[in-house]
């Protein structure tokens, strides 16, 4: 059984309440941890992208991204994916300031702005699939719904963390463990927006000019 200390850490609030509460969790520990996942997230992403780079104009005899893209709709999703990297620092503002229903707030107005980008993305695959697009019509649209996919999985991925953070928050307030969780968050959902950003450039930019 372990004992809790009220031994002050000089200079350092975190970790005296890590001493008070008896939390043997190093925060440190799992920011670390999650810094090594982004970075293995980044080597999938440059494979896909990578691949993509070399099946793009494998085409099949099928259309291209000149004939398929609808890059208003896409432009508009582009704008929902940043708008809600948006929301999510007004989020991480209110948290700093220790303001609990403004921090839920904004978090659900993050969580909205996701799920409207995954509606349009859904919309879009179903549309092409509709059209006779679908991933196995060419080399050039498998690399295509792979990339775009795994990443819409990541968002999806991110919308179920958000929500339970706010399942968390609403029962246990802004304790350090939830904002270290927000922290980590932050740090995903933006990393999506970077990769999206690629996303939006190389494949549907790129792609409606080939």
């Amino acid at each position: 059984m372990s004992h809790s200390t009220a031994t002050p850490a000089a200079g350092n609030p975190e970790k005296f309440e890590f001493l008070v509460t008896g939390d043997h969790h190093a925060p440190n520990g799992t920011l670390l941890g999650f810094w090594l996942y982004l970075m293995s997230d980044c080597l999938v992403f440059a494979a896909l992208f990578a691949t993509y780079g070399v099946l793009s104009q494998n085409y099949a005899g099928g259309p291209s991204g000149a004939d398929l893209f609808d890059l208003p709709l896409v432009a508009l999703n582009t704008a929902f994916l940043l708008f809600s990297s948006i929301t999510y620092g007004f989020a991480m503002l209110q948290m700093q300031q220790k303001k609990l229903q403004g921090t839920m707030f904004w978090l659900a107005i993050t969580g909205l702005f996701g799920l409207a980008f995954l509606g349009l993305e859904l919309y879009e695959f179903y549309h092409l699939i509709h059209q006779g697009a679908g991933p196995q019509r060419s080399a050039f649209l498998s690399s295509f719904f792979t990339l775009v996919g795994t990443h819409g999985l990541h968002v999806t991925f991110g919308i179920i963390w958000l929500v339970t953070l706010l399942v968390q928050l609403r029962k246990y307030g802004l304790t350090t463990a939830n904002r270290r969780r927000l922290f980590c968050l932050s740090m995903f959902w933006h990393f999506l927006d970077v990769v999206w950003i690629g996303v939006f450039t190389i494949v549907y930019l790129m792609g409606s000019m080939s």
